[in-house]
């Protein structure tokens, strides 16, 4: 269970057959991830006026995604991706026309947030398909653990873009440009994905019973679930804390940079530590990880300059894409068969629920206390967290029926 890759196997999984396509476009639809939402905010921002109206907004596009990437994964399972894919690039697309017009229009706020909602809802989720797409097209098991590595490292570069291109087209002379612009990328990329050959060629599932749950009904599965929530919980403390701390030291401007800069060490460790996952086991990887991402959260309250916290960022960042590496490679484990992309969106779905969580706790605590007991705070979650997947550590394995078929073979 040690998922160590080398390079070579980077470089086989992206020459597989069939490969090429399929990353061109997701790469594609994925790149606008973390610019629409944030996107939306600042264009809601501009012209309302209301950073409260934007917040909520941002909410509902969240709680939409986390909606939407259960039951796109659940589909794209059960119908393969073609379809369901290019039924939520035309709902998103009239989503993205819906919300510009009510942004103009300067309708009400509950109308807006319901359209941001469904925005979120609709989004494509290519990442979760192209995760599971990996699966069927990669058979040797190094080379398959480098894919998702590799996707794990190219979204954390996402999500350094993103932020970035979406501060700098709000600046543009229609500040709606950044939304439209991220939302045409993705419709594109999402598009071009599904009609991909070797996409199409990934055909329906036999027709089974299924439980309720879904992939989310396996105990390993439910454990993995609990890791991404105290890692999106995390990060949703330090999300808010951090800004607020570059303002109280009179540099507002200077909050993204500062959430930039863990990102860049996150990408960075990302590739070294798939060279050489530890721990090896993958029960005792994901409670020592988020363990060890809390420890470095909490040295976030001890500087006293903006040069200080960000020598911090840098070192709490090399936890991130470690992490979601492993979420990726753990449900190659855990989840039953036939629910890898249902699975992956249950993973986003708990990573959005723990940001929304982490990011409502840190508000308040900024505001009463300040951003060091933020971050005290979001080590604390994390610990406690760790400790209860630790606690679970014997369910991450594979389910029982498949190991008896494993061992019968």
């Amino acid at each position: 269970m040690s998922q160590s890759v080398s390079l070579a196997d980077y470089r086989a999984a992206l020459t597989t057959p069939g490969s090429s396509r399929p990353v061109v476009a997701s790469l594609l639809a994925r790149l606008p991830i973390a610019m629409i939402g944030l996107s939306a905010m600042l264009y809601v921002q501009r012209e309302t006026g209301s950073f409260a109206i934007a917040g909520l907004v941002s909410a509902g596009s969240l709680v939409g995604v986390s909606v939407g990437a259960i039951i796109q994964g659940r589909l794209i399972d059960r119908l393969g991706p073609t379809r369901p894919l290019l039924v939520v690039v035309v709902l998103f697309a009239v989503a993205l026309a819906a919300l510009a017009f009510a942004i103009e229009a300067h309708a009400a706020t509950p109308v807006l947030v319901l359209l941001g909602g469904g925005i979120g809802i609709t989004e494509p989720m290519v990442g979760s398909a192209s995760r599971a797409l990996w699966g069927r097209l990669v058979t040797d098991e190094a080379a398959k653990n480098a894919a998702f590595s590799y996707e794990a490292i190219s979204m954390e570069v996402f999500f350094i873009l993103g932020p970035g291109l979406a501060g700098l087209l709000v600046a543009a002379p229609w500040p709606g440009t950044g939304m439209v612009t991220g939302g045409l990328c993705m419709i594109t990329g999402a598009t071009m994905f599904a009609l991909s050959p070797a996409v199409r060629a990934w055909g329906a599932a036999p027709v089974t019973h299924r439980p309720l749950l879904g992939a989310l009904a396996g105990p390993g599965m439910r454990t993995v679930a609990l890791a991404a929530l105290g890692f999106g919980m995390v990060i949703g403390f330090v999300e808010v804390a951090v800004p607020a701390a570059a303002t109280e030291a009179g540099q507002p401007t200077l909050g993204g940079v500062l959430l930039s800069a863990w990102s860049v060490s996150s990408v960075a460790f990302g590739i070294a530590f798939s060279l050489r996952p530890w721990p090896r086991r993958m029960s005792l990887r994901l409670p020592a990880l988020l363990a060890a991402f809390g420890l470095l959260v909490a040295l976030l309250a001890w500087p006293s300059t903006l040069w200080g916290l960000a020598l911090a960022m840098l070192a709490a960042g090399a936890m991130i894409t470690p992490q979601s590496a492993t979420h990726s490679a753990a449900i190659e484990i855990v989840a039953p068969e036939g629910t890898a992309a249902e699975a992956f969106g249950w993973v986003l779905t708990a990573v959005t629920l723990g940001l929304a969580f982490g990011q409502s706790v840190s508000g308040y605590l900024v505001e009463h206390s300040g951003p060091p007991a933020s971050f005290l705070a979001a080590s604390a979650a994390a610990l406690v967290v760790a400790a209860l997947v630790w606690s679970l550590r014997t369910t991450v394995r594979r389910p029982a029926r498949e190991r008896s078929l494993t061992v019968s073979s």
